[in-house]
């Protein structure tokens, strides 16, 4: 965010940032699904991968109806944790596919964190700036990634972890 001065600079650096990261996120989940050996959990991360375009759709259109410029910033945040997902669940070398979808989940769940601090932060700017309309949109999103990360926590409390524990 460098040359921000107000509060709508910092906000369209914000959503800027987010785009980036579903972009990058994308691209992981989309590996992550197929290194997946438990049905429900390929088929959540193969929802994901819509539900974060989804999103994506709607950042490009506050972007444009807040300044017009159609562009994003490169999020580092992200690119961080899609180079640990590489390391730990897409590139490693993991026999035990039970294990491997512990590993899944766990780096799907921090990818979303990190969307959910960002959507929520762009969500209170939006109100603070009197932005109503994006601030709806905006909460509708983190519902939702809050929904899903709901799913992810309750998928492997109830066969990822225990199926792993098995092996």
């Amino acid at each position: 965010m460098s040359g921000t001065e107000t509060l709508t600079e910092i906000y369209i650096d914000e959503l800027r940032d987010l785009w980036s990261a579903n972009d990058q996120m994308t691209g992981a989940l989309k590996q992550l699904s197929q290194k997946a050996g438990n049905p429900k959990l390929k088929a959540m991360l193969e929802r994901s991968v819509g539900g974060v375009a989804k999103h994506t759709e709607v950042l490009k259109s506050l972007i444009d109806a807040n300044d017009g410029k159609h562009s994003k910033d490169h999020c580092k945040g992200m690119e961080g944790l899609v180079a640990e997902a590489r390391k730990h669940a897409i590139d490693a070398h993991i026999k035990d596919d039970d294990a491997r979808d512990v590993i899944i989940v766990a780096q799907y769940q921090r990818m979303s964190h990190y969307g959910l601090a960002g959507f929520g932060t762009a969500e209170a700017y939006a109100r603070a700036l009197g932005r109503s309309g994006d601030e709806a949109r905006l909460k509708a999103m983190t519902g939702e990634i809050y929904q899903a990360d709901e799913f992810a926590t309750a998928l492997a409390e109830q066969s990822v972890n225990l199926a792993a524990k098995r092996g």
